[in-house]
């Protein structure tokens, strides 16, 4: 312990800087490696503080610890000399992983024995002071000198930094002279030019179809997607990810991808058909074909129907279905099962290699980390290939025989199973197979035979990595390389399959697309536009932890779409009859109600206006309270576009005392006193169902036992849904079609449902409005 801190305090590291270094076993022993090659070189007290920091910086940041000698000697011999050219020769043999390592291409990437003389940086700089000598000499010391030095090293990359500097201070100085106390004085800072109020509210507008546009002060999912945000590595150089693992075949694979796909970016979304999509998967698909369309590639919708038990016809329409509507095209749509033949194949060329073989033990035996081993472990290769081919014809019952790779999971879990025998037909092979590959042997193979360049997951699979490229490696087959993600998570909701199923099944929602849930078929019949989850994917930002987030967030990005793209509407969900005593009873006459009132421009649609009109019960009350700015029998108010304000003259009431009908005067905006507030109104409207959605849960995370310990569906909100089935809405809605979104003016925003029929429209409430009606 001592003589390793004599050691690196011998080449000039301080006592703490030593002992911190030792702490970190793997740096600890990389660097006491890389000193003692020195000291055999340059002796025990030969190796100068200089070499001493390069040898640090060296062992802390070299990813390979095979070349820890080659870059060693490389400093020893003084060949690498400054902190640029170790960079350099950290970056070559990045990547030129394989042996052997090219000395003369190592070298010129390293300007190695490359000599800067003073005059050619004199040279260099007096070339770049030419060239900005006029804004020099107007800003003086005001210009940015970083701009000059910056230059200057471009033009000599191996010269000396310090040596550059001093070299541009002195010919400054001489072009212009000492600095003055102007020269002293701050620059000022420009003015921000002002914002108005209606350019902050147009930028809050802005909606992302297809990531492609940003929501305020939040980067767009595609700025995120080409932005420094993502350290991939470019396609072909898969090696230079950490925790790739390099073979002899490597580089020729690698040659072969390319000269297939051009170097194209390649992703996939690889969902399986055998539920509906929830809002965890937008993300998904917002981040795969997000990425490969940010950066002119391609994304594959492949379906892993691995499992014939679960998967139905329904499912493989839905998923596509609800990648298109999020506004994305897939370049193909696959199916893991297009590859059975190809899987099995290499499935024997794995039992071959001696790297898999059959196995008797039950599925009950093989569950958790801590599984026996198995006794059928080291079988003989033949005996394997033997069994395989019976296990494929049939011969062995279900759990009878597995097929299992040799090989230890990153989670600890031995030997997972790469096939098993299921005797149930294949929704697209019928009774072709009665064997069928499981996920972790599936995935990177159909990764590989597809040429995908960025295999994009979420965290959970990162216990899946090493398997992931075990096998790509044990069968000699191009290996992507496998970058995970955090998952998106919503509170308030469940989005486990088989916990909507058991919500399906015990009538507490109606379907998988109930609006209730947050399924993307859901979403859509909640009346959620694309766009909007498009952009609440963005806000959340490809992040590669774990994000829960709050279903409100989630609801602002689908107001701020609604609000530019839902046309207003008037609808009355709690109706109270008004009758106008001084306009004739035959009156009628047709108010123009502008689609968007903030730029009426956009269009406008007539809506009748007749002696009896209806307003929400609310809008009225009998008793004046402070604060109320509505309608009472004291209190006139104004109804919007009409141009007219009304004054209670009498209130009518029910046998039980309740409020049934007003009589009312009114009279012209203009020669009335401003009311307090204006409400809205419909007149001759159409009577449909409105149905208002609230949350399903009662509490945050409800599959949570320590919020809730009887389980998610103790925990259901008794009003999470109300059904209004006779709200009146004006006749601008007649021609609506299933999915067309409203604003109904103070009272939210309305999708119609695809249950309405001809007779009878009926709407979803979307959100609500952000304003409480009570203020208006």
């Amino acid at each position: 312990m001592a003589d390793t801190l004599t050691l690196f305090t011998s080449i000039g590291l301080s006592e703490q800087k030593a002992k911190e270094t030792m702490k970190n076993e793997a740096l600890s022993s990389a660097l006491k490696e890389a000193v003692t090659q020195a000291q055999r070189v340059h002796g025990a007290s030969g190796v100068d503080k200089a070499m001493g920091t390069l040898l640090y910086n060296m062992a802390s940041r070299l990813k390979d610890a095979k070349r820890l000698a080659f870059l060693a000697d490389s400093i020893v011999q003084r060949k690498i000399c400054t902190e640029l050219q170790l960079a350099a020769a950290l970056d070559f043999v990045k990547s030129h992983p394989q042996d052997p390592i090219n000395q003369k291409e190592f070298e010129e990437a390293c300007g190695v024995g490359v000599v800067i003389t003073p005059e050619q940086i004199e040279d260099a700089v007096e070339s770049v002071i030419k060239k900005h000598k006029e804004q020099l000499l107007k800003e003086r010391y005001h210009f940015n000198m970083g701009l000059l030095m910056g230059e200057a090293r471009s033009a000599l990359k191996w010269a000396d930094g310090k040596v550059i500097k001093n070299e541009v201070d002195m010919q400054v100085l001489h072009l212009l002279g000492p600095k003055t106390e102007a020269d002293l004085e701050k620059k000022p800072k420009p003015q921000k030019a002002k914002v108005t109020e209606n350019e902050v509210k147009a930028k809050k507008e802005e909606v992302a179809v297809n990531g492609e546009v940003s929501t305020g002060e939040v980067k767009s999912l595609m700025e995120q997607l080409r932005g420094e945000a993502l350290k991939f590595h470019k396609p072909g150089e898969n090696f230079k990810t950490e925790g790739y693992v390099v073979t002899p075949n490597t580089m020729s694979l690698l040659k072969k991808h390319l000269d297939l796909t051009g170097g194209q970016i390649r992703t996939r979304f690889p969902p399986e058909p055998n539920g509906i999509l929830h809002i965890g998967h937008a993300k998904a698909i917002n981040f795969n074909f997000g990425y490969a369309k940010a950066n002119n590639g391609i994304c594959f919708l492949r379906y892993d129907d691995t499992n014939p038990e679960k998967e139905e016809e329904k499912y493989f329409t839905a998923i596509k279905d609800m990648v298109e509507w999020l506004g994305y095209k897939p370049y193909a749509v696959t199916h893991a099962s297009d590859n059975f033949q190809q899987l099995y194949d290499l499935a024997v060329d794995l039992i071959r290699r001696g790297h898999a073989y059959v196995c008797h033990q039950r599925g009950e035996e093989l569950k958790g980390h801590n599984a026996p081993p198995s006794p059928w472990r080291d079988r003989p290769i033949e005996e394997s290939l033997v069994l395989f081919e019976r296990m494929k014809k049939g011969l062995f019952a279900e759990g009878e025989a597995t097929l299992r790779m040799k090989m230890v999971m990153e989670d600890g879990k031995m030997d997972p199973v790469a096939y098993r025998i299921k005797y149930t037909p294949h929704h697209r092979t019928g009774d072709e197979w009665c064997i069928y590959p499981t996920y972790d042997y599936t995935h990177c193979l159909c990764d590989s035979i597809e040429n995908i360049t960025h295999s994009l997951c979420t965290k959970e699979f990162q216990a899946r990595r090493s398997s992931y490229y075990w096998l790509c490696n044990a069968l000699d087959v191009y290996c992507p390389v496998q970058w995970e993600y955090g998952r998106l998570n919503l509170t308030y909701t469940v989005v486990s399959k088989r916990k909507i199923i058991k919500l399906v099944e015990t009538g507490v929602v109606r379907d998988w697309d109930d609006p209730r849930l947050f399924t993307l078929t859901a979403l859509r019949r909640r009346g959620f536009p694309p766009e909007a989850i498009n952009n609440f994917c963005a806000r959340v930002g490809v992040t590669v932890s774990q994000t829960t987030t709050e279903p409100h967030l989630l609801e602002s990005c689908v107001r701020d779409v609604l609000n530019d793209t839902a046309p207003r509407a008037m609808a009355v969900l709690e109706p109270l009859k008004v009758t106008i005593t001084n306009l004739p009873e035959d009156s009628q006459s047709d108010v123009r109600v502008p689609d968007f009132p903030a730029n009426e421009a956009k269009g406008s649609h007539m809506v009748p206006f007749t002696c009896t009109i209806f307003i929400e019960q609310s809008d009225f009350r009998e008793v004046m309270e402070k604060g109320y700015k509505r309608l009472t029998p004291e209190q006139p108010v104004g109804l919007r576009h009409a141009g007219y304000v009304i004054s209670v003259q009498k209130v009518i009431k029910d046998a039980q005392g309740n409020v049934v009908e007003l009589e009312v005067n009114c009279c012209r905006s203009e020669t009335a006193e401003k009311p307090k507030a204006f409400i809205h109104w419909v007149s001759k409207p159409l009577t449909c169902e409105v149905r208002l959605y609230e949350r399903l849960f009662l509490h945050k995370h409800p599959e949570d036992p320590s919020e809730v310990p009887n389980g998610f569906l103790s925990d259901i909100n008794p009003n999470s849904l109300q059904v209004i089935s006779s709200a009146l809405v004006d006749t601008s809605v007649k021609g609506a079609k299933v999915f067309d979104k409203f604003q109904f003016e103070r009272v939210g925003y309305f999708s119609l449902d695809p249950d309405s029929t001809a007779d009878k429209l009926i709407f979803n409430r979307t959100v609500t409005l952000k304003e409480d009606p009570g203020k208006i």
